[in-house]
């Protein structure tokens, strides 16, 4: 069976959520809870939950939150084989706050450890790379070794750019990227072509297309996300939601987004079902809603 590999970041996810409207520079009452994440496990987690077979390339520290990683993997069926382990590091940690309604305020990331994930790192497991039918990658890991997997890679390239400050890696990289996921300011960094709309989204799209992009999808957050390839646009509204927390959508999306191109999905199509897993992702509250499902997801784009 063909297998997509992820290779990017895990972390322990620590989000807290006020009861009330978010005071700065005080003590917000609220919810804290801890969940297992970081953007290139989240993908792998919703791919298996998808049915997908996962390897993720990756970097685990030496302490209580490796521990408990690897046996989440193992619990889902996430190969976890070829990851690097670091014994004398710490594993990744992500801390996030929200506003009451559930939309993201301000996060902090520790993820020196992915510094280790070398482009020697990746040369070394190249044949698991190249053996798979896809592979999507973050930008938490260096610019050096997003240039070795762009310039090394047989297998279509899929990249989640993460964020506007890591976005930047790509700059140079995007003729090898296959399939790439920005929001509206990582697609205005990338395109040179300011995002506030609809139609500024559809013009830097294009221009992300000339640039050499196969497909592009494009988020304007609640607002939906447009699609786009070479001679094809497509324009996905939000679907309906009761949302609870927004963290982990985009990762559900492009957890869809590569599923729907392993079964042949056509554009419009994967914009559906991409659309459909990102909703029944901001119904849960941790970063992984376990009621993701090919089934859930089909019936929810249908």
């Amino acid at each position: 069976m063909s297998y997509i590999a992820v290779a990017g970041g895990v972390n322990v996810d620590i989000g807290a959520r006020p009861f009330q409207r978010l005071r700065t520079k005080d003590s917000n009452p609220g919810h804290v809870h801890t969940s297992l994440g970081g953007v290139g496990r989240n993908i792998a987690h919703d791919l298996r939950l998808l049915g997908a077979e996962v390897e993720l390339l990756t970097a685990l520290g030496g302490d209580g939150y490796a521990r408990a990683m690897a046996e989440s993997c193992a619990a889902l069926g996430i190969g976890l084989g070829h990851a690097l382990r670091v014994p004398d590091m710490r594993t990744s940690t992500y801390v996030y706050i929200s506003d009451e309604r559930g939309d993201m305020e301000l996060a902090v990331s520790d993820m020196t450890i992915c510094e280790k994930l070398t482009p020697d790192y990746f040369a070394a497991h190249l044949d698991v790379l190249n053996g798979a039918a896809l592979v999507v990658a973050d930008t938490n890991l260096s610019a050096e070794a997003l240039g070795y997997l762009a310039s090394h890679l047989t297998a279509p390239l899929f990249v989640d750019p993460v964020s506007v400050s890591k976005a930047d890696k790509l700059a140079a990289l995007l003729p090898q990227i296959h399939t790439l996921k920005p929001n509206a300011l990582e697609a205005e960094l990338l395109s040179g072509v300011s995002v506030v709309d609809r139609n500024s989204a559809r013009r830097a799209a294009r221009k992300l297309i000339d640039l050499g992009v196969t497909q592009v999808f494009l988020s304007l957050g609640k607002e939906g996300f447009l699609a786009a390839a070479e001679d094809e646009t497509v324009w996905e509204p939000a679907p309906r939601a009761e949302v609870k927390s927004t963290t982990g959508a985009g990762d559900a999306l492009m957890a869809a987004i590569a599923w729907s191109w392993l079964r042949g999905e056509n554009l419009s199509r994967t914009a559906a079902l991409g659309a459909a897993a990102a909703a029944i992702t901001i119904e849960c509250e941790d970063t992984i809603n376990p009621e993701l499902s090919a089934e859930a997801v089909l019936r929810r784009a249908d």
